[in-house]
């Protein structure tokens, strides 16, 4: 693989439960990869290494800062990188007659967004209301916040951020109208939960905004059955989900496919969703949220004896070892 200086810089994103990504994708030498969030090439970076063959990887991102990031990091190589959302990704891939053996979706928002004000992801750190992934697109979070009815706010709030004060925080946005910089908007928030707060209280404001914006449920919705029939047969996927709405959309489409059922097309390799463990936590708080399921695409629908992994996995933490609930 080339490297370069640059990329030093994907060093500001640290993948996330990038050991369980390795453990239950079980990357071997010549396997095709699909990277449909590559992001600044973290897990992706990690795989191809393992994978060892560059001319079968497709690496997707909606983001041109992450794919001109990308580019540079494997130029040189035959690594397909593609600036499209996953959906429109997936379709083009479908149309070309393309499959894989790996497939890795991560639907986290990447850190550089996070840290950087002008991208307007950031609660704690100024900047536009903008929240747009692909930047080419028209709308975005000053939009909503300014044009947007009460009830059409209140509805995105509670839909996308299962937000209890939702009509609160709708009424005092539209009265402080007009609102331009996120530190503004989580002020106003803020107001609306009074107190001391482990995680800041515009958080699932801030999360509702960004789904809304960047329609991330409907792709996630349309795209993941086109995911499924993008893996080869003994073809292993992995999602990593950071929020319960996404969560349950991922747990809903791998229980429709997979199961002890004569026509189960998959097997499920994470009974209940990975977590993060107390080590990756001290030194990456951000994937706390983090849950990622997998399945394999057994060889014959209606074969239950398919080959379900190439070996054995370890166990990992659980959130049922956790106390969770999957």
């Amino acid at each position: 693989m080339h490297q370069n200086k640059n990329q030093n810089k994907n060093k500001q994103h640290i993948p996330v439960l990038l050991e369980a990504v390795l453990q239950y994708v079980d990357p071997q030498s010549g396997e095709s990869y699909l990277d449909l969030t590559a992001g600044y090439g973290g897990h992706a970076q990690a795989i191809l290494e393992r994978v060892g063959s560059l001319t079968s990887a497709v690496l997707v991102d909606r983001d041109q800062n992450a794919t001109t990031f990308l580019r540079e990091m494997f130029k040189d190589s035959a690594v397909d990188i593609r600036q499209q959302d996953f959906l429109s990704a997936s379709r083009d891939l479908l149309a070309e007659g393309q499959k894989f053996d790996l497939i890795l979706a991560d639907l986290g928002t990447s850190s550089p967004h996070l840290n950087e004000g002008q991208r307007g992801f950031a609660i704690k750190v100024d900047g536009p209301l903008d929240m747009r992934m692909d930047q080419s697109q028209e709308l975005t979070a000053d939009t909503i916040v300014n044009s947007y009815s009460k009830a059409a706010i209140v509805d995105i709030l509670r839909r996308y951020g299962e937000e209890p004060k939702a009509v609160s925080i709708a009424n005092a946005i539209v009265a402080a109208r007009p609102i331009t910089q996120t530190g503004e908007l989580a002020t106003i928030v803020a107001k609306a939960w009074p107190g001391y707060h482990r995680v800041h209280p515009a958080t699932r404001t801030f999360q509702a905004l960004r789904i809304a914006v960047n329609d991330e449920l409907n792709l996630l919705q349309q795209s993941l059955p086109l995911w499924f029939k993008l893996l080869k047969p003994n073809g292993r996927i992995a999602v990593i989900s950071f929020h319960s709405l996404e969560d349950r959309m991922v747990k809903q489409a791998l229980s429709d496919v997979a199961g002890d059922r004569y026509d189960a097309e998959f097997t499920l390799l994470t009974k209940h969703p990975v977590t993060a463990s107390p080590s990756e936590l001290v030194h990456n708080p951000r994937a706390r949220s983090a849950k990622l399921r997998a399945a394999v695409k057994i060889k014959k629908k209606g074969n239950l004896n398919a080959n379900t992994g190439k070996k054995k996995l370890p166990r990992l933490q659980d959130s049922r070892s956790r106390g969770l609930v999957g």
